[in-house]
């Protein structure tokens, strides 16, 4: 039985952090997991750099760390990080020392005065609609396992879904005859997007031929999206057979199953909808996130500029 870290040290601490976004602010796993994962990076730096240490020199405390020690964690990891990667686990430092704060486990923020690293400005990676189109068709029809292959791709061009978002729906979220889908969203946010009639058309069909995906086993019958054991696709299970209808389909673009979100927006945009309103179908809790795409869009209205207009 692996034995538990002393009260009032970080790794103690640091789990104590864990079970209060869960009860307290209804956090997903996959944020308590990255969180943690943040944090205890940065216990193991710490401890290696034999920093904030107790007079045993065998935990890290808390109380004890200070802006300089964070600093040169942050240094150490600009050194092979991202900038975007290292603001996270910035981030997540920051989140657990104000709640150490709350709780009066510590009386100063070591974080207060570190700002977050500039990000590197990124334009969204996105296929063309006929690249968009090309990929689509590329499952094949007549199998079980391409029918539903074919159906994840289209609901996730249709839907603009996130990967974790596709693989949690379930049949009831989904109204044909409404045309909607029910999704749940980061932090447990539900909304309703539209879906289109190929989108429908491709799950009817996928929906015909589940019982020979998983044959002599049982299956999840909720769950919408499933292997061949039965139980619900992994996100890394989408993000693999998109990589191979991508190169299955010729397009020079590598593209992820966030591309296919992207897609989803820029297509969006270029065809004149809100910004808005695509902010509200990507489930963006800020406008801010969804402005990405309007860089996409000036990127083509330029193109248009160079080529049409007289002084250009």
């Amino acid at each position: 039985m692996e034995s538990q870290p002393p009260a009032g040290t970080m790794l103690a601490l640091i789990a104590e952090f864990e079970r209060a976004l869960v009860a307290e602010d209804n956090a997903s796993a996959h944020t308590v997991r990255n969180y943690g994962s943040d944090l205890r990076q940065l216990h193991g730096f710490l401890h290696a750099q034999r920093v904030g240490l107790d007079d045993d020199g065998r935990n890290v405390l808390p109380e004890r760390v200070d802006h300089l020690a964070l600093r040169a964690f942050l240094t150490d990891l600009l050194r092979r990080n991202r900038k975007s990667s290292v603001g996270r686990k910035l981030s997540a430092t920051k989140v657990f020392f104000r709640f150490l704060l709350r709780r009066s486990l510590i009386t100063r923020d070591p974080t207060a005065g570190i700002g977050t690293p500039k990000k590197e400005q990124q334009l969204p990676v996105h296929l063309t609609v006929d690249d968009m189109f090309r990929l689509l068709d590329t499952p094949p029809k007549d199998t079980p396992a391409g029918r539903r292959d074919r159906a994840i791709l289209e609901v996730m061009y249709s839907c603009g879904v996130r990967v974790s978002e596709l693989i949690g729906l379930d049949w009831e979220d989904i109204d044909a005859q409404l045309e909607l889908v029910r999704v749940r969203g980061k932090g447990g946010k539900e909304r309703l997007v539209p879906i289109g009639a190929k989108a429908l058309a491709a799950l009817a069909a996928y929906r015909e031929r589940i019982a020979e995906l998983c044959p002599r086993r049982l299956h999840d019958e909720g769950a919408v999206f499933l292997n061949r054991r039965g139980a619900r696709l992994t996100t890394r299970s989408v993000a693999r057979l998109v990589d191979h209808y991508v190169m299955a389909s010729g397009i020079a673009t590598k593209a992820s199953p966030h591309a296919l979100r992207h897609s989803f927006a820029t297509h969006l945009l270029s065809a004149g909808a809100d910004l808005r309103a695509i902010q509200e179908l990507l489930g963006h809790s800020s406008l801010s996130t969804t402005q990405k795409y309007t860089h996409v869009n000036l990127d083509q209205l330029m193109s248009v500029y160079d080529k049409a207009h007289p002084r250009a």
